[in-house]
């Protein structure tokens, strides 16, 4: 898998064309997407702070990962906390909606959680707008090492029903590389999962 800056982009004018599939990172501002991103390219890709809310853009990195077709993906703005006026967050969410309402290209969303708190409305919210959408929905809990192995067990358990998800959704610490390894083969099986079938020549 290997992963480059694309672009960020403050408005829908400012976006690519659209000719790759685009999985889309979301989460509050205080999860840990942008190091996650990071450890899942094995890269550092995305700017880390210690100040929540620094990714104000739509941010994307374009991926190769063979025998996969290449595609974009995409840090969102984080919502909830960030130190940021008023009007900039309400810009960013106009900005985020306008893109998941109407981005053809984006066909993936990967919705993370901080494994310490329940998931709240924000994700459920994220969720049904996904399944509105008609998206593969990839749910992972970060900084799964801030608890303990039974601790962790009962955290993934309950958000998997708060969130009325089918399956366990994944834990991931950067610090253990199998978890990172196992987002990185979902996110992966994800974006196999939303690629449009390939025409057979032969039937046209």
């Amino acid at each position: 898998m290997n992963a480059q800056f694309a672009r960020a982009c403050s408005t829908l004018a400012d976006l690519p064309a659209g000719d790759l599939l685009e999985a889309a990172v979301a989460g509050r501002s205080n999860c840990g997407k942008s190091s996650l991103i990071n450890a899942v390219a094995g890269a550092k890709l995305a700017r880390t702070s210690s100040t929540p809310g620094r990714t104000q853009q739509l941010v994307f990195f374009h991926v190769a990962a063979p025998p996969l077709a290449p595609f974009h993906l995409v840090d969102l703005p984080g919502y909830g906390y960030a130190r940021a006026s008023k009007a900039a967050k309400q810009s960013w969410g106009e900005l985020v909606t306008r893109y998941i309402d109407t981005r053809p290209a984006l066909r993936v969303l990967v919705v993370l959680s901080d494994v310490r708190r329940a998931p709240a409305a924000e994700e459920q919210d994220l969720l049904r707008w996904a399944r509105d959408r008609d998206l593969v929905v990839l749910v992972v809990l970060t900084k799964a090492d801030k608890l303990s192995k039974a601790q962790r067990s009962l955290a993934v358990e309950s958000a998997k029903r708060l969130l009325g998800l089918p399956r366990r959704p994944l834990a991931c610490s950067i610090h253990d590389r199998e978890s990172v390894n196992a987002v990185r083969d979902a996110l992966l099986a994800a974006i196999e999962a939303a690629t449009p079938p390939r025409e057979d020549p032969a039937s046209l």
